[in-house]
């Protein structure tokens, strides 16, 4: 095709017949009529409008497929509008794609919906979801036995604070639960960047003890009191207040690896302690054999961890990229505003829009996770310009 394959356009006009009239024109500009694929965010303001506002961008642009929803910021232009009225549009040539409309079977984590015959080997799912309906663990592990290597990427609507009150958008229809996405073929490369901003501290242990999400021993000693040697090896003031704001636990990935460094585990939160058994809180499951180590989080370490990764962590040259960064991030984590969305459009230069969410999903060791006070990123390119790393 002449011309871009890829565009994106955000709006903060408070009315949201205007702003859609504003984003699709200047999408439609770029990547003109029948763009394989749109995706489209509002922030809470236009929610309720949401339904018009995907309604005007397929009479626009006339997309074979339409993913959206809304959320609490979104991304676009290299700004994140954390606050206030916006619209961000994206719009793409991908080839086959592929929609999905997925639910759980009523009081089951059962997923259904999947598509029966989709016709080609998937390069990538993006999905959108409702945290308060939508089991996405279960579904990431019925991926893991059919679809195994299909790298996931997207994350929780975050517009709302209960169950009902998110608004999904898939084509021509809004919903309040279950998830929507789209498989994307073989006409385009998906590459994942994972961030999620943590920086290890002491020594790794390997789990001698542990029930669930509770972590009993750690290289045959009481977790905690690992923890307080930890503490005692030598942090630094600095590393020792961050102990204090919060505490992550890493998990090992790869056990084969003989080092492990950045990008290695999958960082979990933890929980809670109890000094009487030594015990450690993380949530998720934690099994004896795993390699653990405690993590930090802070601004400096997300910033230094996401641009590390955006200057080199992918091939070739990616041609659009859809941001899913966790809704503490932004200017709760900064400081600043703009903080992932400037990053991604100073080193990438390319079509980008995105959203806050309220859990992200990108695979880390090549399988899909839900993560946290993490920014997860999709670049997309053509088919052959770009290998399968990072997925």
């Amino acid at each position: 095709m002449n011309g871009p394959r890829f565009a994106a356009a955000v709006s903060v006009h408070p009315i949201p017949a205007h702003a859609v009239g504003e984003v699709a024109g200047e999408v439609l500009e770029a990547v003109g009529v029948g763009p394989d694929l749109a995706v489209v965010f509002v922030t809470p303001a236009h929610a309720g409008a949401l339904e018009d506002v995907t309604n005007a961008v397929r009479a626009i642009l006339r997309p074979s497929t339409l993913i959206g929803c809304a959320a609490e910021s979104v991304i676009g232009d290299g700004r994140e509008i954390e606050h206030g009225p916006a619209v961000a549009l994206w719009a793409g040539h991908v080839g086959e794609a592929v929609p999905v409309r997925l639910s759980a079977v009523p009081g089951t984590t059962v997923v259904e919906g999947w598509p029966v015959d989709v016709g080609f080997e998937p390069s990538a799912l993006l999905l959108l979801t409702d945290p308060f309906s939508f089991p996405i663990e279960a579904l990431f592990e019925w991926l893991a036995e059919h679809h195994p290597g299909l790298s996931v990427l997207g994350g929780h609507a975050s517009a709302a604070r209960g169950p009902g009150g998110n608004r999904l958008a898939a084509d021509e229809r809004v919903l309040t639960d279950g998830a929507v996405g789209v498989l994307l073929g073989p006409d385009v490369d998906v590459q994942s960047v994972v961030s999620q901003g943590c920086r290890q501290i002491g020594q790794p242990y390997v789990v001698t003890r542990a029930e669930r999400n509770v972590i009993y021993e750690l290289g045959g000693r009481p977790a905690h009191e690992r923890l307080m040697e930890t503490a005692r090896a030598g942090l630094s003031d600095a590393e020792i207040r961050m102990v204090n704001e919060g505490l992550f636990m890493g998990l090992v990935i790869d056990e084969h690896k003989l080092e492990f460094g950045p990008g290695d585990f999958l960082v979990r939160n933890v929980m809670g302690f109890d000094p009487d058994n030594g015990a450690i809180a993380v949530n998720d499951l934690v099994s004896v054999g795993t390699t653990a180590q405690f993590h930090v989080r802070d601004a400096s370490t997300a910033d230094e961890e996401l641009r590390r990764l955006l200057q080199g962590h992918y091939v070739g040259r990616p041609e659009a990229a859809l941001v899913f960064t966790c809704n503490g991030r932004g200017k709760r984590m900064f400081g600043k505003p703009h903080h992932d969305a400037a990053m991604v459009d100073d080193l990438l230069r390319v079509p980008a829009v995105g959203l806050f969410c309220q859990g992200e999903f990108g695979p880390v060791g090549g399988r899909n996770f839900v993560h946290g006070f993490t920014a997860s990123i999709a670049l997309l390119s053509g088919a052959g310009s770009a290998s399968r790393k990072g997925r």
